[in-house]
């Protein structure tokens, strides 16, 4: 969209929140960008020029507006809807895979030569894996210079960065302050402000509190709802307002609690390795799909008149997704043809037996998910499912442990859909939900679940698959949603808020 000047400038100028994170403004005459959204009086159009991305306006000398924040914008939509190449890298950077691995191991991931990766990401963003990190880097440094206590040293590195030098420089040159600064700010503007009443008063040490902005609007009835409905026991638990999982992550774990608010999602992370920050909170974001655009979503579908009354209803509701694809798979083939109590129960004794132990001292979390390495010994008979689907969840582990198979923000949807479908007891179903939850694909699609029949019965849709997946063809690329608009005309607990 950056590149359409005049639908840009009519953005600015309406100051419309949706196209935050879509694009950047970029001021010639203060050498400022920020959010289309920003308050200040717009500058003139021939002064003004459209960025993709923070790290692209960063690149080309300007630092972020510090009445905006545009650094804090949600993240652009685009990269959830897309499956090719930059797309794939675009949710690799924001999962931290160059501060931990390089452009190397992007590229790897990728299927791609390091310099392949360069020269589209520039091509298409203005910024290359590098830039694009170093962006990440800067708002995680932010993040944490303003929220805790940490000494700035520690900070830096836990930031990703390599130097101390590095981090006070690259601080200084986006944000126009020095870390000092940043967080002396942030101090007086606690202490003149009143503390939000829906926050906690206090949060357990070390915790660290921020907000996840959006898109609005947000619907949290079915989002929250079928989160705390299929929560494994000792992984996950619905308590006091908030969703709360642990969190395996590459440096350690976490725990996370988040709670819907009306125009952000507050999140508490508790972490055993303050390097997993930016992946921490890029999982949660990935969990609650926050970077979508529900006002496109809600448009097309609206287009049918069958499906409009739903969404006119309850508009924005998002695909509750995962913070682990592997663990969905998992999760996934334990919930084939069961109740959603029995596949709780069936996923509660994996964790239990296999699980690493956690504590918590807030609340009955009790183990990390088990992972495909862990499972991938499991005794047969050990195992309370029919002897097919033992076939199934071993299979599936034992390809997930070897690499065979990969899910994660890296995987191509088409191929990784061929891996799950070439396995023994994977059959459209099972492969479409982890397409939709697992692997972010906006267009996944169920025809053939009860659930999805029986609403579209309802509503007067055709019942049968084939001549639903031909009438769904209209709801592209947004099928997902539409599932969850379906799905929500039931009674079942994962479409309702808990107390």
């Amino acid at each position: 969209m950056h590149t359409e000047t005049e639908r840009c400038v009519r953005a600015v100028r309406s100051k419309d929140a949706r196209f935050d994170g879509v694009f950047f403004t970029a001021v010639r005459t203060t050498r400022i960008y920020c959010r289309p959204s920003c308050p200040v009086v717009p500058p003139k159009p021939e002064n003004m020029e459209f960025h993709p991305t923070a790290a692209s306006c960063q690149r080309a000398g300007f630092r972020a507006c510090k009445r905006c924040r545009p650094d804090t914008s949600p993240g652009s939509p685009h990269w959830n809807v897309r499956a090719d190449t930059v797309a794939r890298a675009m949710r690799l950077i924001q999962d931290g895979v160059v501060d931990r691995e390089g452009v190397p191991g992007l590229a790897a991931r990728l299927g791609y030569s390091a310099r392949q990766v360069e020269r589209q990401l520039l091509a298409e963003l203005g910024a290359g894996p590098l830039a694009l990190a170093r962006a990440q880097r800067a708002q995680t440094a932010r993040l944490l210079v303003e929220t805790t206590p940490m000494p700035m040293a520690e900070i830096a590195f836990a930031a990703g960065f390599a130097s101390i030098r590095t981090f006070n420089d690259t601080v200084r040159e986006v944000f126009a302050l020095t870390p000092g600064e940043l967080r002396a700010r942030a101090t007086r503007h606690r202490a003149t402000g009143a503390r939000d009443a829906t926050e906690p008063a206090s949060a357990p040490p070390g915790a660290i509190t921020l907000r996840l902005p959006f898109r609005a609007p947000l619907d949290p009835s079915n989002l929250f709802g079928h989160l705390a409905a299929t929560a494994v026991p000792g992984v996950e638990e619905w308590r006091d307002g908030a969703y709360r999982r642990t969190l395996s992550l590459p440096y350690g774990h976490g725990i996370v609690a988040l709670a819907p608010r009306p125009d952000h999602v507050l999140c508490r992370l508790s972490l055993t390795d303050p390097r997993d920050l930016t992946h921490a909170i890029s999982r949660c974001r990935r969990l609650l799909d926050l970077d979508a655009d529900p006002v496109a979503v809600d448009e097309q579908l609206r287009t049918d008149p069958l499906l409009a009354p739903l969404v006119d209803a309850a508009p924005g509701r998002r695909v509750p997704r995962t913070v682990d694809a592997a663990e969905f798979a998992v999760r996934a083939v334990l919930g084939q043809q069961v109740s959603t109590a029995a596949a709780r129960t069936h996923a509660a004794r994996l964790v239990t037996a296999h699980g690493v132990p956690v504590e918590d001292p807030e609340g009955g979390l009790t183990h990390l998910f088990p992972s495909p390495a862990a499972l991938a010994g499991l005794d047969p008979e050990a195992l309370a499912l029919p002897r097919s689907r033992r076939t199934t969840l071993l299979t599936l582990v034992g390809a997930l442990a070897d690499g065979s198979l990969a899910l994660g923000p890296e995987s191509d949807w088409t191929e990784a859909r061929e891996r799950l479908l070439a396995l023994p007891g994977f059959g459209p179903w099972t492969t479409e939900v982890i397409a939709m939850r697992a692997l972010g694909d906006p267009d996944a699609f169920l025809p053939g679940d009860l659930g999805v029949r029986r609403a579209a019965q309802g509503l007067g849709l055709p019942a049968t698959p084939a001549a639903l997946t031909a009438r769904a063809a209209q709801w592209r690329p947004w099928r997902a949603y539409a599932v969850q608009y379906l799905w929500a005309t039931d009674a079942h607990p994962i479409n309702h808020l808990p107390a």
